[in-house]
């Protein structure tokens, strides 16, 4: 069976340069065999976390639905932006709702626990969103997932694209695509 990857970004933003990066690595994963479901979150709106909400109401529908694509997927590849040097608001929370217990699970970070992640990042900046990345990193490394080392952080993203959604340097475009292929290899060695 083909590793399943689960691809989004950490931006609601329709013309999102790292919805633009994740696309690349996307198309990568899929020409090395893996099965990749790619989302938008903001199809799949929620609230800020708040526990007295959980408490009173639960867990909100979009937050099953997004853990339950987290749990049926085997990786992630994470486009994550930086905001104010850090991790935005959207991902975080994601995260955080993702990250609580349902009724009769086993464990409240199931959705986390051994899945495999790839990141990268693109940004106006000189540094590419790189910063953001280190948070990134750290959230999940504590939250169970193996996050691979590879990376990319595409600087001054607003000249980076060409008009097809592709990285005018070739050179990052392959490393881009590479890190799809990276990914969905770590998953089927994983598998085996």
């Amino acid at each position: 069976m083909p590793p399943r990857i689960l691809a989004f970004t950490g931006s609601l933003r329709r013309e999102s340069f790292n919805k633009k990066l994740a696309a690349i690595a996307v198309s990568g994963a899929r020409k090395a065999g893996a099965e990749v479901t790619f989302i938008n979150l903001e199809d799949l709106p929620l609230p800020l976390f708040d526990q007295d909400l959980e408490s009173g109401q639960g867990m909100p529908e979009n937050g099953a639905r997004l853990k339950k694509l987290f749990i049926d997927h085997d990786g992630l590849l994470i486009a994550a932006p930086e905001y104010n040097s850090s991790i935005t608001a959207v991902l975080k929370n994601t995260i955080d709702w993702v990250s609580r217990e349902a009724p009769g699970e086993p464990s409240p970070l199931m959705a986390f626990r051994g899945k495999a992640a790839i990141l990268m990042s693109a940004s106006p900046g000189p540094l590419g969103g790189l910063r953001g990345l280190v948070h990134v990193r750290s959230i999940l490394g504590n939250i169970g997932v193996i996050v691979l080392p590879d990376q990319v952080a595409v600087a001054r993203a607003h000249q980076a694209f060409q008009p097809d959604g592709s990285l005018a340097d070739p050179k990052q475009q392959a490393d881009v695509e590479g890190l799809g292929r990276t990914l969905a290899s770590f998953l089927t060695k994983l598998k085996a």
